[in-house]
């Protein structure tokens, strides 16, 4: 009898041993870790992902974790070898506009009816006419202010100076910082989507006006267009005022915050997201600007421009998020793993945490207790961001094919260098855009 007991035991456990192998679910997981973050992200990151396993002990994960061009190069290997992450961090458009068009991503919109979570994100983040795809081929987490203008007042009170309020005041200022090896604006433009996603989309939608990229797009304007030629143009004339140093193309974007935090220069471009750079590790209270510190630092938007079509205005897209691969199985446990470890990437818990960082500023998530945040000044600062602008244009990767963005990216360093005249970048850049339209 004591026999036969064992053998069922052996049996049973067998049983349960083999059902659990087989409810195991991996997830490959490809991951944005920017290293700007607050010294210890990586570790927080490790949390969240290790509460995900926690609350679903079935389900492995598989993290690489990249930044910047690495990234990209990562995910556009993977697309080509037909085999993507199961749950990746992608953009509604621009740098990931090839995930879109070749629908590599899966639409998420009967997962999101089913759960009924909608009211939970704002309306703008769950139209799916924000996504270059058409359809719900993400969760965003935010709304990204791609141009932000960072002032260093600490600087401009040792050198006299008040922030500008014109780009004639700014030019005038650049003898006097220079005179006390100050840098008038500090912009890491070696990566070159920077110069154009957070300055040049901004500065394009002032000489080109509020709907610019839809007249192109329809046909009713062209980038040789003088207004485009006037927008290119005036980045020529940043270098030759020595608003913007040359060497600018060759500071690399992590270096750009240190830099700014040892008072390099006045003026510091980047997006908004960048505040979390600054601000305090939550474990260790080191911040690159300290707290105190940061009542000196003021944020708005670039100066008006004489000449310009529109002023008071930035460069504003919906932000980044989760997606799914397409490949994934409708119904199957991995899609239902993937689904839960992207609404828990962009729930309330981890959106608050991004919040408090200061890495998200406009978080998608309509359910958040600001009140109750640990914020610190810059961060509450960037918060108040939209009511310093009057006017939101488009981002130029956000809303044109890679194939015509990368050249006005090429193009911006080649007229920073003196290599081509923005006249020869429009052309070149019409070009593209006129093969694009003829594939479609």
């Amino acid at each position: 009898m004591m026999k036969k007991l064992l053998i069922l035991a052996l049996m049973l456990t067998s049983v349960i041993i083999m059902g659990f192998a087989q409810s195991q679910i991996t997830l490959r997981v490809l991951y944005y870790l920017d290293p700007s973050w607050p010294a210890n992200s990586a570790a927080n990151v490790n949390l969240w992902f290790n509460e995900f396993t926690r609350q679903y002990p079935n389900v492995r994960i598989e993290r690489e974790n990249l930044f910047d061009e690495p990234f990209h190069d990562r995910v556009r290997a993977y697309a080509a070898a037909g085999n993507l992450p199961d749950v990746m961090y992608v953009w509604p458009s621009g740098r990931s506009d090839y995930l879109h068009e070749q629908r590599l991503l899966k639409d998420l919109t009967p997962l999101i009816n089913r759960d009924g979570i909608r009211n939970l994100y704002l309306p703008i983040t769950m139209d799916p006419s924000q996504q270059h795809a058409g359809y719900m081929a993400m969760i965003p987490t935010g709304i990204t202010t791609t141009h932000v203008f960072y002032i260093n007042m600490e600087v401009l009170n040792d050198c006299g100076l008040q922030p500008a309020e014109t780009y004639e005041e700014m030019k005038a200022q650049v003898s006097v910082l220079r005179a006390k090896g100050y840098e008038t604006i500090l912009i890491p433009a070696e990566s070159e989507w920077v110069m154009q996603s957070c300055l040049f989309s901004m500065i394009a939608g002032r000489f080109c006006g509020a709907g610019w990229h839809e007249r192109i797009l329809n046909g009713q304007a062209r980038f040789t267009d003088q207004d485009f030629i006037n927008a290119l143009d005036f980045i020529r004339q940043l270098y030759a005022d020595g608003v913007i140093q040359r060497s600018a193309v060759s500071v690399n974007y992590g270096e750009g915050p240190e830099l700014f935090a040892n008072n390099r220069s006045a003026y510091f471009i980047d997006g908004d997201w960048r505040t979390g750079a600054f601000a305090s590790d939550p474990q260790t209270g080191w911040a690159l600007i300290s707290p105190s510190r940061q009542n000196n630092i003021r944020i708005g938007v670039f100066p008006d421009i004489q000449g310009a079509r529109l002023n008071s205005s930035s460069s504003v897209i919906i932000g980044t998020g989760y997606a799914m691969s397409a490949a994934i199985p409708a119904g199957s446990a991995k899609e239902e793993a993937a689904w839960n470890l992207i609404k828990y990437l962009t729930g309330r818990e981890v959106s608050q945490l991004l919040i408090e960082q200061g890495y998200q500023v406009t978080t998608s998530r309509t359910d958040l207790n600001f009140q109750a945040m640990r914020l610190e000044p810059m961060q509450r600062a960037i918060a108040q961001l939209g009511r310093t602008f009057k006017a939101g244009t488009v981002v130029i990767d956000g809303v044109f094919p890679s194939e015509v963005y990368s050249l006005i990216n090429t193009g911006l360093t080649e007229i920073a260098l003196g290599m081509r005249t923005p006249q020869q970048v429009a052309s070149d850049v019409q070009r593209a855009f006129e093969n694009w339209r003829r594939r479609r």
